[in-house]
Order: structure tokens, then C-alpha cells, then sequence
């Protein structure tokens, strides 16, 4: 597993895919073991790292990815299957914010996806979390831009950094969750419903 994990690594720096930052992953680990996790859904799979990650807490995980670049959807497929975790880990090639899901919920909703969709995701998928469930974002200070917009040059990244800046204010004054934030890897924050806490 572990060589496969270091595999993956190395393909995302060869061909330049994004993937979470092991202390950021190691972090959501932790919390999955100590909430007793079990259903997770993720918004992003990109080669599937992170999800391989996270379905190896425990072997009782079940996790639902969904991914719409189809290369990096086969790439995903392909880890699932040389991981063997094929019957636990649903790999969905779709656009997220057109994916209809129904009668599932879960314990975590892991967003990593398009940056600029965060509170669109946020908003379609709370229905889905399970009492008590969590939403985990990544990427909030996305390299240090977060915060420093007037440091920025590029017209496109200034209008992404905005646009996380906008979905940490709306986390920040939601009424209905209650969000903690982490300076751990590229930031992460944990959102749980109010009425669960």
C-alpha cells in the first residue's frame, strides 16, 4: 500500500495533478478513525489518492467519489483496482454539481473539487450528511494566495482567491453549521450542523 501511495505521489508531480498534502490527509485520517467513520463522500477525486487514503482507516469504509475529467477519472479506477478496494470505493464520472443522488447520506463530505464551486457544493450536498455528519473542505489559504489578493497579478487567480475568500465568509457567518478552522497543510475546515452539536 505504501508503495502505492508513494506511486501516486510521484505521478501527480509528473503530470501536474493536484493532490492533498499529507499532513492535510493525515489530519482527516485521524479524525476519521476517532469519529468512527464509515460512509464518506468526496467532491474530487482526482487520481484517488486521498480517497484510497481515507477508505483505509478501516475496512468497514465505504466512500463515494466523484470526478469529471475523464483521465483522471481512469487513473483513479485503475489505483482503486491495484489497491483492491474496488468493492468499497464507487468511483461516479460526472460533473459533481450534476450528480443526483438519493437515498444515501453520510458521516463525512470530503469537498477538494473546483474551487470557485465550493459553496454550490456545500449548499447541494448538506442534504446528504447523516446527524452528526461533517463537511471537510481543503485548499482555504490555496498556497498562501488566501488573504493577499492585492499580491496577485493574474486577473484569473485574484478572481479564485476572491472566491474562496467568499465561500470562508460564508462558512464563517452560515446560521446553520458551525465551522472550526485548520492551519494544516493548505488549510481545512470542518463544518457540522448546529442542531448536531
Amino acid at each position: 500500500m505504501e508503495e502505492k501511495i508513494r506511486e501516486m505521489e510521484n505521478y501527480a508531480k509528473e503530470h501536474n495533478v493536484p493532490i492533498i498534502e499529507r499532513d492535510s490527509i493525515t489530519f482527516i485520517m485521524k479524525f476519521i478513525k476517532a469519529n468512527g467513520v464509515k460512509e464518506i463522500l468526496e467532491i474530487g477525486s482526482a487520481i484517488g489518492y486521498s480517497g484510497i487514503l481515507m477508505a483505509s482507516v478501516d475496512p468497514d469504509i465505504k466512500l463515494t467519489t466523484i470526478e469529471r475529467d475523464e483521465e483522471r477519472y481512469m487513473e483513479c479506477l485503475k489505483n482503486v483496482k491495484d489497491v483492491d478496494m474496488q468493492d468499497r470505493i464507487n468511483v461516479v464520472y460526472q460533473d459533481a454539481l450534476e450528480v443526483n443522488l438519493k437515498g444515501v447520506s453520510y458521516d463525512l463530505i470530503f469537498i477538494d473539487a473546483a474551487k470557485g464551486q465550493y459553496t454550490k457544493f456545500f449548499e447541494k450536498y448538506k442534504y446528504f450528511l447523516k446527524p452528526g455528519g461533517v463537511i471537510v473542505t481543503d485548499n482555504l489559504k490555496f498556497h498562501g494566495h488566501v488573504g493577499h489578493r492585492d499580491m496577485i497579478s493574474s486577473r484569473n487567480l485574484k478572481q479564485l482567491v476572491g472566491k474562496i475568500e467568499n465561500y470562508i465568509d460564508f462558512l464563517k457567518n452560515n446560521d446553520e453549521f458551525e465551522t472550526k478552522f485548520y492551519d494544516v497543510g493548505d488549510g481545512l475546515s470542518v463544518s457540522i450542523r448546529k442542531n448536531d452539536l
